[in-house]
């Protein structure tokens, strides 16, 4: 009979490799999580026990293997319009100050996750165009990225289940911006998609290759790294804005003790980071 346990050697060990290959940092009590989201890959590729799957991935003698475990530990289902302020703040405040922008406005959602963030900036921009014609003279780039590469292609393919549909997204929304593709499976329309691209980034990475940015969405993630690794993670994400550029953290997170380089935004939806 399969055994599902993890001892806390292995789990010390697995701790230890997951940090270093993509920075997340499990709790002292976490056992459970790893097997949760490991027991499925146990059983897929035949192993009797949950330490031989921490083995072969702590030693790294199987790149695939290795490659669906950081998946499963770094996937989130997410919602739309999260904590909707951010969204609120993109309409009111942040859309009217780059109106008449003869350049591209860029806008970037790193740890996308299953693609709802970014999905939702383009919806959330189109209403906008829509009472404002010819606001964005030189178009809209929104970049989505993700370390887990089946997220990424469930992210590019923008079908999403009733489950998935149910977490903060209107009727209206639906009508407007999704097609119905049956069983219970709707497609987000293509003019949203075209708006949106997606490409593998590993927070722990260099940056300098997105380009910069006008906005970054940056939230919900930092909450899984240790204090440096925060700070690293924004020393990184102040370089990829433009000066003046907006960042936005998740409604827990803060950026206290971690960055000098922002000033922060009071508004009456909300906060968001201003680049110094």
């Amino acid at each position: 009979m399969p055994n599902k346990q993890i001892h806390d050697d292995d789990y010390l060990r697995f701790r230890s490799f997951l940090e270093r290959r993509c920075g997340i940092v499990l709790g002292e009590n976490k056992q459970y999580l790893v097997r949760s989201r490991l027991s499925p890959l146990m059983r897929k590729h035949g192993y009797q026990k949950l330490s031989d799957v921490v083995d072969e991935v702590v030693n790294e003698t199987c790149r695939g293997l290795v490659d669906e475990v950081v998946d499963a530990m770094t996937t989130n289902e997410t919602l739309w319009f999260r904590d909707n302020y951010p969204f609120q703040l993109l309409t009111d405040t942040l859309l009217p100050e780059h109106k008449g922008k003869a350049t591209p406005l860029k806008i970037w959602c790193a740890a996308c996750s299953s693609g709802q963030e970014p999905y939702s900036v383009a919806m959330t921009i189109t209403e906008f165009t829509r009472r404002f014609p010819g606001s964005f003279r030189g178009g809209v780039q929104i970049l989505g990225t993700d370390i887990s590469s089946e997220m990424l292609e469930r992210c590019k393919e923008g079908r999403y289940d009733n489950l998935s549909l149910s977490r903060g997204l209107s009727e209206d929304r639906k009508r407007q911006f999704f097609d119905d593709v049956g069983q219970g499976v709707l497609a987000v329309k293509k003019e949203i998609r075209d708006m949106v691209s997606f490409r593998s980034l590993n927070l722990l990475d260099s940056f300098t290759m997105l380009g910069k940015f006008d906005i970054v969405f940056c939230r919900n993630v930092l909450i899984y790294f240790s204090a440096e690794m925060k700070s690293q993670i924004l020393s990184k994400v102040s370089s990829s804005l433009v000066s003046g550029g907006s960042l936005f953290l998740g409604a827990s997170e803060s950026m206290a003790g971690l960055s000098d380089d922002f000033e922060l935004v009071r508004k009456n939806s909300g906060l968001y980071y201003v680049k110094k």
